[in-house]
């Protein structure tokens, strides 16, 4: 198994790193898509470094993008076994990051959007030590039926989605958030009005809330 690499941006205050936030891009994208949170996010966490893994396998629906696993249709079995096949990939980055910071997973957030936040919850709540926490914009939980037998710890977590999203349907926000909570991982949300497949300036803020009860 080969490993991840993609953009990173050093903490904003110059210094050592002190915590750690990941981020997980959406399908047909890249690393090089959700860097660019850093530019806002930096100077409200200046010793957080960020990392923004480019997804293992080439995008089937577009050429010059990247994905974590080929879907065409948002089926849950799919979506589970997809999730399940590069859950290992981004464990082999987190880990291989927290190595060179010295960091732990208390110290480290992950961040997705779309199918990035299949893939940071998957991952995040099946590893032996929870994370600070987890953010997923635009996303949903794969194999919602499967996390009770499977979870491992309960990291906080936060959701955001647009209304008007198309591609994947607010609704799937919150079934994603029933299971999660059945499963007793405190979850809180927000629904940004008039918004699509994206991220607006009000989930910005709210995820940078979120940030800073876990990560100071």
């Amino acid at each position: 198994m080969f490993e991840l690499d993609g953009p990173s941006a050093a903490p904003h205050g110059g210094g050592k790193a002190e915590r750690l936030v990941i981020l997980l891009h959406g399908y047909g994208a890249d690393g090089d898509d959700l860097i660019g949170l850093a530019q806002p996010l930096g100077p409200l966490f200046p010793t957080v470094a960020f990392h923004s893994p480019n997804a293992p396998y080439p995008c089937e629906g577009n050429p010059y993008g990247r994905q974590w696993f080929g879907i065409s249709r948002l089926d849950p079995a799919l979506m589970l076994a997809g999730a399940r096949g590069a859950a290992p990939f981004v464990d082999a980055y987190i880990d291989a990051q927290l190595r060179h910071y010295g960091l732990t997973e208390a110290e480290t957030a992950l961040i997705g959007f779309s199918q990035g936040t299949m893939m940071a919850l998957h991952v995040g709540l099946r590893r032996a030590r929870p994370l600070a926490g987890i953010v997923g914009f635009s996303g949903l939980l794969a194999g919602a039926e499967a996390l009770a037998g499977e979870i491992v710890s309960r990291p906080p977590v936060l959701l955001v989605h647009g209304d008007a999203d198309e591609m994947v349907p607010l609704a799937m926000m919150d079934h994603s958030e029933k299971a999660l909570v059945a499963c007793g991982v405190e979850v809180g949300s927000h629904v940004s009005r008039g918004i699509g497949h994206s991220i607006d300036q009000t989930g910005l803020e709210v995820c940078a809330r979120f940030l800073k009860n876990v990560l100071e």
